[in-house]
């Protein structure tokens, strides 16, 4: 890896946390996530929104640890992870994936730094226009590895 490859890669913005009442679980939600685990009502906000930021929506899953927004993008696969985040009391945390400078693909490595900093965007834009969410702060990869 050369410096810019690290400096890209720890300057991305791939996780963001929020506090928000609005987005409580549906009854029943912890029977297909985990318990304590909810965020369906957060991914139908996103999934419903980022079309109209250039981010076209393939899939909704719900996982066991949150739900997963796949996203259509040829050249290799890209989502949105999301779920509640128990640091806080109504705490939520959205996570780009993959959260690497360069996805390789085949024997080519390509660029995902713009993609990602793009789609950071439109979540943030979606979060804050709706209205409901306090409290946002985007965690850059240097600091989710200090100790």
């Amino acid at each position: 890896m050369n410096v810019a490859e690290g400096v890209d890669r720890l300057s991305m913005r791939t996780q963001v946390e929020f506090v928000s009442a609005d987005f409580p679980p549906y009854p029943g939600e912890e029977h297909d996530l985990n318990p304590g685990r909810y965020g369906i009502r957060l991914a139908e906000l996103l999934a419903q929104e980022l079309p109209a930021h250039g981010f076209p929506v393939e899939s909704v899953t719900v996982e066991q640890w949150g739900v997963r927004i796949g996203l259509q993008n040829p050249a290799y696969p890209l989502w949105v992870g999301c779920g509640n985040y128990e640091a806080y009391e109504n705490g939520f945390l959205c996570f780009i994936e993959p959260a690497k400078p360069y996805v390789r693909k085949w024997f080519r490595k390509l660029p995902n730094a713009p993609t990602v900093e793009r789609l950071a965007t439109a979540i943030e834009s979606i979060l804050q226009d709706s209205g409901k969410v306090s409290q946002l702060r985007w965690w850059l990869e240097n600091e989710l590895r200090s100790p």
